[in-house]
């Protein structure tokens, strides 16, 4: 039973003693008045000054009709001004409704800041988000002169495939993850992927394998680039043969398709649309992928 007299604002102050015993949906905590006015322009602040009645529980404790399991959460902010959540969390959401509701301000922007530091793989995104990717390689034939002295060179011919990935995707978070796990390879080390603007949801993806029988300065001086995907899972692991697995390169279009379908498949998203043979999905030229 809740006790629903509402005393007059100087009771209701000089019944407030440290320590406060709060019942939160059910929840107990006990904290002092210190902590629970920290903000004095949150709702907490105008409850435990006295400028709103409190209500009471047949225990005595002060009554909050709300959530109490995340309310440990405000209350831990409150008592140390940071937000100290245990991993894996994930309810932001309603995280972010409670704070709303006490109207916590500093409390609102600390849970926006921790949200965003959220790897993408940690978090949800919007049912319904699309990809489609178009693939294309063409072959070029490369002349170059191979020196074996002074004055003394040879023309040799290779062969190079130049690959061409065309993405879209409409949620944009999955773009930026794309460009942490995709590398380019360059004499100056590698270097990461951009989106084609800051307004489009879209990232085009250029590079060609270097062949065994192309020199490396030819291959340079040709401003060629390779593509490397690391592996988190790898490069976090204590066994030394994976720590030599992260990034691994990139040389043919299959091997492009199955990097991006475990990092789609395990972000949600499933395969929607195969072109041209839904049976041969590393050979496609077109892929389409739904979040569910």
């Amino acid at each position: 039973m809740l006790n629903l007299n509402s005393p007059d604002d100087n009771s209701n102050r000089n019944s407030l003693q440290d320590p406060v015993s709060l019942n939160v949906g059910g929840e107990i905590y006990t904290t002092t008045l210190d902590t629970l006015t920290r903000c004095r322009d949150s709702m907490l602040g105008a409850m435990f000054t006295g400028q709103i009645p409190v209500l009471r529980d047949n225990r005595g404790n002060v009554f909050i009709d709300r959530d109490g399991k995340v309310f440990r959460y405000i209350l831990n902010y409150l008592r140390s001004s940071s937000l100290d959540l245990p991993d894996g969390f994930l309810d932001f959401a309603l995280l972010r409704r409670e704070a709303d509701f006490f109207q916590i301000r500093p409390l609102l922007e600390e849970i926006r800041r921790y949200e965003a530091s959220v790897p993408l793989n940690l978090r949800g995104g919007p049912l319904g988000a699309m990809i489609i990717v178009n693939i294309d390689s063409k072959v070029r034939v490369l002349h170059f002169n191979l020196r074996h002295g002074p004055e003394n060179y040879e023309l040799r011919t290779c062969s190079v495939r130049a690959f061409t990935v065309d993405l879209f995707c409409t949620w944009r978070a999955f773009l930026a993850l794309l460009c942490e796990r995709f590398s380019y390879m360059t004499s100056q080390g590698l270097t990461s992927p951009h989106p084609c603007s800051p307004r489009q949801n879209r990232l085009k993806l250029e590079w060609v394998p270097r062949p065994d029988e192309l020199p490396q300065d030819q291959y340079d001086k040709q401003c060629y680039r390779g593509l490397t995907v690391s592996n988190p899972e790898a490069a976090q692991s204590d066994d030394i043969m994976n720590m030599h697995l992260s990034p691994c390169e990139i040389t043919d279009m299959q091997g492009f398709v199955e990097e991006l379908l475990k990092v789609s498949l395990a972000e949600g998203f499933k395969v929607d649309l195969v072109t041209p043979d839904p049976a041969e999905i590393l050979n496609c030229t077109s892929l389409r992928l739904v979040k569910c």
